[in-house]
This record gives C-alpha cells, sequence and structure tokens, in this order.
C-alpha cells in the first residue's frame, strides 16, 4: 500500500528475468575455470581494444613502426647478446654455447677473406714467381681451412652432446662453422667470451 510506484515497477521487471534464468550465488571458494590476469595484461588487452586503428593507413603505419621496433631492439640485442630479442636463428642456449665455443678458440676460417686479398694481389702482379707462390698459397689456405674446419665439427659434436643430451641440435655445428668463416670483429651476435675462455 505504502510502495512507491518505481519500485513496484522495477520488481515487475526484474521478476520474468529471474524466473527465465535462476541464479544460484557462487561458492566463493569455488574455482572460477580461468586463471586471473595481472594487471599489465589487463592494461594491455584493454589498450589494444580501445586503441584499434581506425583505417587501413592508419594499421599499416603502425605496423611499419612495431617492425622498426623489433628491429631496433633485434639489433641492440646482437650487440649485447640479450636472448629474448635475438632472431631465431641465434636463440637458445645451444646456439648461444656454439658461439661461446667457437668465439673462444682461433680458427683458422675467420682469416680467409685477409689471405684471400693478398692471393688476388699476388696473382695480379706480373711476375710468374709471385702468382706460383700465390697459387701455393691459395691451395695451402684451402687445406688448413677444411682440417681445421673438421677438427672443429668433431669437437663441437662431441661437447654438444655432452652438454645438451636431450636437446636437438640440428644445425648447430653448421652453425658454428659458418661463425668460423666470419672475422671475429664483425660476427654478430658480438662475441661474449674472449680467447681461450672456456665456454
Amino acid at each position: 500500500m505504502f510502495r512507491s510506484r518505481s519500485k513496484d515497477g522495477q520488481a515487475k521487471r526484474t521478476a520474468p528475468v529471474s524466473s527465465a534464468e535462476p541464479q544460484q550465488p557462487r561458492d566463493p571458494q569455488a574455482p572460477k575455470g580461468r586463471p586471473t590476469p595481472k594487471r599489465s595484461e589487463a592494461q594491455s588487452q584493454r589498450r589494444t581494444v580501445t586503441a584499434a586503428p581506425s583505417s587501413r593507413k592508419e594499421a599499416a603505419k603502425r605496423q611499419r613502426e612495431a617492425r622498426r621496433a623489433d628491429m631496433a631492439r633485434q639489433r641492440e640485442a646482437l650487440a649485447s647478446g640479450d636472448d629474448r630479442y635475438l632472431p631465431l636463428r641465434d636463440k637458445g642456449p645451444v646456439r648461444r654455447y656454439v658461439r661461446d665455443y667457437v668465439d673462444a678458440r682461433w680458427s683458422v676460417a675467420e682469416f680467409f677473406l685477409p689471405i684471400a686479398v693478398v692471393i688476388l694481389v699476388l696473382s695480379m702482379l706480373p711476375s710468374p714467381q709471385l702468382k706460383n707462390i700465390s697459387l701455393l698459397l691459395w691451395m695451402t689456405v684451402l687445406v688448413l681451412i677444411v682440417l681445421d674446419s673438421v677438427g672443429l665439427a668433431f669437437r663441437l659434436r662431441k661437447a654438444l652432446k655432452a652438454r645438451f643430451p636431450d636437446k636437438p641440435l640440428r644445425g648447430a655445428v653448421p652453425y658454428g662453422l659458418m661463425r668460423t668463416l666470419q672475422m671475429r670483429k664483425m660476427r654478430l651476435p658480438k662475441p661474449q667470451v674472449a680467447r681461450g675462455e672456456r665456454p
């Protein structure tokens, strides 16, 4: 009799909803079926929802900026050795160990480019004796590189099997051999160990 009209209207409006879908109160101790997201994750999801690109041009611009940021992070990682942002071929503890193993020792192959320049200069000189010397030097360097690479591949494979018995090692030895062909200062990721240091 003394009820207000608005409350009666609300009661009538909510009555069919509650009768159609009876809701039982959830036990506070019962699991809710999904993990609670972290605050940073929730904020990033909210940001991505609210900041959706309005046009194709804007989406392409954002994609370019994201790619540029990824490339900058990748360049920094190649200089610092940070495994999180390295390219896929350089990621992981196996590749890191291979790099350290190669960088800790001297190899003939890393001097291939400077020796090749010297041989090219000698072969261009008019003296036949110098041309013969350049040819002999060329053959000697090739034989030394092959022997050194075979020895390195054998020792590196053995070290990898001992160190990582349960991890896939496919492509790790060729990765190390390709690294020996680069001069130490030009290697990327940058060497993180000194010569003679045990990896």
